[in-house]
C-alpha cells in the first residue's frame, strides 16, 4: 500500500488530498506528483519533495528513488499563477521569487547530493522547471509519447535555472535549441539530446522503470553513495585533476567491506552480501 504524505495537502487532489503519494517496497521509494492537471511544482510541492528526499537520505530501508507523476503531464514546472498572485505584494513579489527559485534550485542540488541513485520516470509533458527536474536525476526513462520543452522564451521568462541542469545533462548546442526556440521536443529527439536514458511503450513503463530501480537497489549501498558522489564532484574538475582525485575514491572504496566482500564473491562465484561498510 502507498503512504501518503500528510504534511502538505491539498483537499481537491485524489489520495487525501496529498501533493506527493509515497510508497516504499523493496528498498524503492516511489515518490508520485499528484497535483493536476499540470503537476506545477508550487513552494508547497518543493517542500514536500525536499522533505521526502531528507528522510530518504537517512533510511536505510531506502535504496533507491523514483520520481513520477500522475496524470498527463509530468509536471508543467513552477506554478506560475501562484508567482503571479504575488506581484500584488509590498516587494512586487521579490521575496516570493528569490523564495521559489532558490528553492527549486536547492531541490535540485538534494537530488544530487543524495546518496542514493534518483530516476525520473516520465509520462507526458516535462516542461521548464519540469523538465530540469527530469534533467537532474541520475536516470531518466520515459514513454514514447512524453515530451520535453524550455517554453520561458515564448513568456518573455527564459528558462535561466532549468538551463543550469538541462545543459549538464545535454548537449550544448542541443540545451541551446531547447533554450531559444521554447519549442517542444518528443521523446526520440529527447534521448538523442541526452535528456533521457530510455524510451519505452506507455503500458510498460512503470514495470520497466522498477525493474531497472531493482537492479540498482539489489548493488552495495555503500558503494552506490561513493560512485554518485564522485561521479558528480569530478564532472566539475579538469581531467588530471579528475583521474587524481578518482584514483583515490578507488583506493577508499577497495578498504571498504563490501568491496572485500564483492570481489570474493566473484572470485568465489558467489553471490555477494552487502553489509553497507
Amino acid at each position: 500500500m502507498a503512504e501518503v504524505v500528510s504534511f502538505r495537502t491539498d483537499a481537491s487532489k485524489a489520495n487525501g488530498g496529498a501533493l506527493v503519494i509515497r510508497q516504499l517496497s523493496d528498498g524503492i521509494l516511489r515518490l508520485t506528483l499528484n497535483n493536476p492537471p499540470a503537476n506545477a511544482l508550487s513552494i508547497a510541492v518543493l517542500e514536500t519533495l525536499m522533505g521526502e528526499l531528507q528522510n530518504a537520505a537517512e533510511n536505510d530501508d531506502v535504496r533507491i528513488v523514483i520520481i513520477a507523476s500522475t496524470g498527463t503531464v509530468f509536471s508543467a514546472g513552477h506554478d506560475l499563477k501562484e508567482l503571479t498572485e504575488h506581484r500584488g505584494d509590498a516587494d512586487g513579489g521579490v521575496a516570493f521569487f528569490e523564495e521559489t527559485f532558490a528553492l527549486a534550485a536547492d531541490l535540485m542540488m538534494e537530488i544530487a547530493r543524495l546518496p542514493k541513485p534518483v530516476i525520473a520516470e516520465v509520462d507526458g509533458l516535462a516542461t521548464a522547471a519540469g523538465c530540469q527536474l527530469v534533467a537532474s536525476c541520475d536516470l531518466a526513462i520515459c514513454t514514447d509519447t512524453a515530451t520535453f520543452c524550455t517554453p520561458g522564451v515564448n513568456i518573455g521568462l527564459f528558462c535561466s535555472t532549468p538551463m543550469v541542469a538541462i545543459s549538464r545533462a545535454a548537449h550544448r548546442k542541443q540545451a541551446m535549441e531547447m533554450l531559444l526556440t521554447g519549442e517542444t521536443i518528443d521523446a526520440s529527439t529527447a534521448k538523442d539530446f541526452g535528456l533521457v536514458n530510455r524510451i519505452v511503450p506507455k503500458q510498460y513503463l512503470t514495470q520497466v522503470v522498477t525493474k531497472y530501480a531493482s537492479v540498482i537497489a539489489g548493488k552495495s549501498p555503500l558503494t552506490l553513495r561513493i560512485g554518485k558522489e564522485a561521479f558528480y564532484r569530478q564532472l566539475e574538475m579538469p581531467v588530471e585533476e579528475a583521474y587524481g582525485y578518482a584514483a583515490q575514491v578507488m583506493v577508499e572504496n577497495m578498504l571498504t567491506a563490501d568491496a572485500e566482500e564483492g570481489i570474493g564473491a566473484f572470485l568465489g562465484k558467489r553471490m555477494p552480501e552487502w553489509t553497507g561498510e
